[in-house]
């Protein structure tokens, strides 16, 4: 972000935007920003003009001159008052209105008290004025900016309860055909939690796994056709052939090994034979 002869920008010098894809909301505050500073806002931003704690104007795309409260006495002439600073402090905050692309992971407990792995991937975005007036009211700044990470952080614990209120009575192996019920009570939740934050939520998916990465090559093996007894022999036939052992084929047929040669007939022992007792 450039200041620069009183002019506010969100753009760098090299020209790239100082949001990107993962700041939802970024604040300047400044001494030298006074009336008649050029404030420019891009097309995929809003800006909020505050000071002392107050809004003072909510701006859409295009270049404006501030006029803030420091009339009469306006730029130059208020800083020679006081010492080269104005007695203001104003704060510019930048709100990302592109759509971002959140992701929030955690473990849920299906209904055998076996432990599944979700990630909730979706984007969100901000619409309108009004709920970028939203944003700044109910989510603190816990620094210069609030990015898609403190999104998450806030948004976890909707995502979690949503998701246990249906895996924790379905059993694992039922868990994939509910994940659409899943998807819908996800994005029920988590639109009514971030609407009051003014964030809109817009796709969602849902992916849930058993963390246990042994319970998912099992389960993988079932869905195959293997009857459960089976998918045990072929998982351990698999590990064996992994270790390079020669029995690996015998584990999956469930048969045997056998060291050596393998018996062909019956011999007889006797005189004949040169055996003796």
């Amino acid at each position: 972000m450039a200041i620069t002869r009183q002019v506010i920008t969100s753009l760098q010098r090299d020209g790239t935007d100082a949001l990107g894809t993962r700041t939802v909301a970024m604040k300047i505050v400044d001494e030298s920003i006074v009336s008649g500073s050029l404030l420019t806002v891009e097309s995929n931003h809003f800006c909020i003009l505050k000071s002392r704690g107050a809004v003072l104007n909510v701006y859409e795309t295009g270049q404006y001159a501030l006029q803030t409260p420091d009339k009469p006495l306006v730029g130059s002439v208020v800083q020679g008052f006081f010492g080269g600073s104005s007695p203001w402090v104003y704060e510019v905050i930048y709100i990302n209105r592109s759509k971002l692309l959140v992701r929030n992971e955690g473990v849920a407990t299906s209904a055998e008290m076996a432990e599944m792995s979700y990630v909730v991937d979706y984007y969100i975005h901000i619409d309108s004025k009004e709920e970028a007036l939203d944003l700044i009211t109910h989510m603190p700044f816990a620094g210069a900016v609030i990015d898609t990470k403190e999104i998450a952080d806030y948004a976890g614990p909707a995502i979690e309860q949503a998701i246990n209120q249906i895996i924790q009575v379905t059993k694992m192996e039922n868990v994939n055909e509910r994940i659409s019920d899943v998807r819908e009570a996800v994005k029920a939740h988590l639109t009514d939690f971030l609407k009051v934050y003014g964030i809109m939520l817009n796709d969602l998916k849902v992916l849930i796994m058993p963390r246990d990465e042994r319970m998912r090559e099992l389960i993988s093996l079932q869905a195959i056709g293997l009857t459960p007894i089976e998918a045990v022999r072929y998982y351990l036939a698999l590990r064996m052939a992994d270790k390079g052992l020669v029995s690996a084929p015998n584990a999956a047929a469930g048969v045997p090994f056998q060291i050596g040669g393998q018996p062909t007939g019956f011999y007889p022992l006797g005189d004949e034979v040169g055996a003796t007792r």
